[in-house]
């Protein structure tokens, strides 16, 4: 081959695997944009809690921070009638796996004292950086999207490991659709034996 086609026929394959990088890109974007967009907002399980009593009034608030930095998600959660004293602080990162399969990684910060109410003013994590956080290792949710839009998934096996009230490890089992989030969390001990989280099961958080 001459040397001009040779380098012609090079810039042509590059130019092509540039064009699907850039397709590909944007459409793992699309899809991570799709998600955090159906966690975010405020969740109640108000209307649970009316009907059964087995559930708590608990309020929840997810939203977007860093949007410079990719997908990420504050997260705040409180009895409704004790909002300054929120039970749960964490930072969610959002990450696709495959065309159907995202992760939810999950960060506890350090001085969260100090955030809570800060969902309302997001851009105070600004002053934060990855290495405040701190990442809860095995406590990722893998989350698959269902052919009606909605997403389903879970912690995998034991591999949360948690000493909260004689625990020695947690899942966490989640539905992501719009309007609504399904979270049933749980405790178990060494022996498999629940010691917290809700007995019947999920909760169910309906947007405000």
């Amino acid at each position: 081959m001459r040397p001009y086609l040779f380098t012609l026929a090079a810039a042509l394959l590059l130019s092509a695997c540039n064009t699907t990088k850039s397709t590909t890109d944007t459409a793992n974007t699309k899809a991570l944009d799709q998600l955090q967009q159906a966690m975010t907002g405020t969740f109640t399980s108000a209307a649970q809690a009316a009907e059964d009593d087995a559930f708590y009034d608990i309020t929840l608030h997810m939203y977007p921070i860093w949007k410079d930095r990719g997908h990420w998600l504050y997260v705040e959660q409180a009895v409704s009638a004790m909002p300054a004293k929120p039970y749960r602080q964490r930072i969610y990162q959002l990450e696709q796996v495959d065309k159907k399969t995202f992760k939810s990684i999950v960060y506890t910060v350090d001085n969260e004292d100090d955030l809570v109410g800060d969902w309302q003013v997001p851009e105070s994590f600004n002053a934060l950086s990855k290495d405040d956080l701190r990442l809860r290792e095995g406590c990722a949710v893998i989350l698959t999207q269902q052919a009606d839009g909605s997403y389903t998934g879970s912690t995998e096996g034991d591999s949360c490991k948690s000493t909260l009230r004689g625990a020695a490890y947690a899942t966490s089992e989640v539905t992501v659709m719009p309007g609504k989030i399904v979270s049933w969390d749980r405790g178990f001990d060494a022996s498999g034996a629940q010691v917290w989280g809700a007995e019947k099961g999920g909760y169910i958080f309906l947007k405000e």
